[in-house]
Parts: C-alpha cells; structure tokens; sequence
C-alpha cells in the first residue's frame, strides 16, 4: 500500500509570549509556554487525509520532540492517520532547521516506501519555511511549496495549487513528491469520536525513533548540528507614538505628503 507521511510538530503558543520565551542560548523555553498543534501542520495533514480517500493509501505522522509531543500524535491518530512515530532523544535538542531537516529525513527512510511527503508551510515558533524544502532536497524527492489547494491525484502525480504571490499556479507533480501546505488550502477536519475512544488511552504505544535508530552520526544532531547561532536576543515592545490628523480635502493631502517627505529626509 502507498504510504503518505506528514511532518507535524508541537510549537509553542506564540499568542502567549512572556519575558522568559527565550533561553540565553537563543532557543525557545518550551516549559514556559503551551504547547500547541503547529496550525498549518493540521492543513498538511487534512491534505494528507483527503489523498488517503482517493487513493487508499496509510498515512504516517511524524513528530520530532520530547515525549510530551506525543499529544500531536494522539491528535493525528483522533483525525484519521494510520501510524504515528514519536522521533526522540536527547542529542536532537536545540536543532536549528538543518539538523531538524536531517533526523526526519532519517525518519522518512526508515518508515520506507514513501511517495508523498506533506508538511506545515512553516511552524509558528520560527517562521523560516525551511524544513520541508531542505528534507525535499535530502530525500532527492520533487518540492511544492506553498500550496493552497489540492486539485487532483492519481497514481502517478499529484496536481496542486500554489501561491506564488502575484499568481497562482497549478502545478502536476510525480512521485516520490514533498508538498507544504499553508493554511488557506483547506479546514482541518475534527477528531473522531469513536477514533479518541480508541486512541485516547495511556497505555497506547507509540513507536519512538532516536538517535541509534536511525543511525545519524552525533556530529550532525541538535547544537552540534546546527550551523544556525543566536548571538544576542532583544526583547521588543511596541509602543503607540504621537500620531496626526489630516483633512480628506486636497490642502490635508498636500500636508501629507509634505510631511511624509520631510520625515524621509531627516531620516
């Protein structure tokens, strides 16, 4: 059976910001903030589902973080995916994306025989886009990035549409494929009531992946890995400042513009 895997990831809840988000090394302080489902890796995974309906293929989740992240898991598993795979160990912590990209690249190889790859535009804790389009490049598998709505599927390609800022474009893509998927391609679909009956237990056992597992040499894991440093972190409060009414009448627009160009010149 065709298997479809989908890169999902516990992030932080950005909306709950507080002085203490981040650690001096530059990574985010995962204990002082809830977690959450990255949003647009919920839209991924809907994709994924939706393909599984037209093509009967087993959809695989993939998670890469400390053993709380198996609550994106269960949720997956609520949703409709067939497997799940915690990917966990110690020497993966404060992976830049790079390193990231490498452990679920790993992850994908060892889930075998995959021919589409779905995952989040990008997770709300970093805002790079970058994972999805560097695990595309490891695995040699073709990329789409950015993709706001599923159009077709068979089996040979896949046929999406994509932002591409002053147009959309439809693109057909064969096997093996990675899509990211941003949040206007569709509505994540709720849990299933008899699927949390089945899977809301404890004791269900989630495979987990680490180091040794997949084989991945030290040097290329979490810090060690990571060519991305943090030299310094602000934090940034923004504040209203003065501010200036202007007539709707052409002598207001004329004051406008006057001072629009004086403040850009005094700059």
């Amino acid at each position: 059976m065709r298997k479809v895997v989908v890169l999902a990831k516990q992030v932080p809840d950005t909306a709950n910001i507080a002085a203490d988000a981040m650690k001096e090394d530059g990574t985010v302080n995962r204990g002082a903030l809830p977690a959450i489902f990255n949003p647009e890796d919920l839209n991924a995974l809907e994709m994924a589902l939706q393909v599984k309906e037209q093509l009967g293929c087993e959809v695989h989740v993939i998670t890469m973080g400390p053993n709380t992240a198996t609550a994106v898991l269960k949720h997956s598993l609520y949703l409709g995916a067939d497997k799940v795979w915690l990917v966990s160990d110690r020497k993966f912590a404060g992976a830049d994306t790079l390193a990231t990209s490498q452990v679920l690249a790993k992850a994908i190889q060892h889930v075998g025989d995959v021919s589409m790859v779905f995952a989040g535009r990008q997770a709300i804790d970093g805002d790079t886009a970058q994972v999805g389009p560097q695990v595309a490049n490891l695995l040699d598998f073709n990329l789409v990035a950015f993709a706001t709505e599923l159009k077709s599927v068979s089996a040979e390609h896949i046929t999406v549409a994509r932002d591409a800022e002053v147009q959309t474009e439809v693109i057909q893509a064969p096997f093996p494929v990675l899509i990211t998927v941003s949040h206007e391609a569709n509505s994540p679909r709720y849990p299933n009531a008899t699927r949390m009956l089945k899977y809301f237990r404890d004791d269900i056992a989630i495979p987990t992946l680490d180091r040794e597992t997949l084989n991945i040499p030290e040097e290329l894991c979490g810090l060690k890995g990571s060519p991305t440093k943090v030299f310094a972190i602000k934090n940034i409060q923004l504040t209203g400042g003065a501010h200036q009414m202007y007539e709707g009448a052409n002598d207001g627009i004329r004051a406008l513009v006057r001072d629009i160009v004086k403040d850009y010149t005094e700059v």
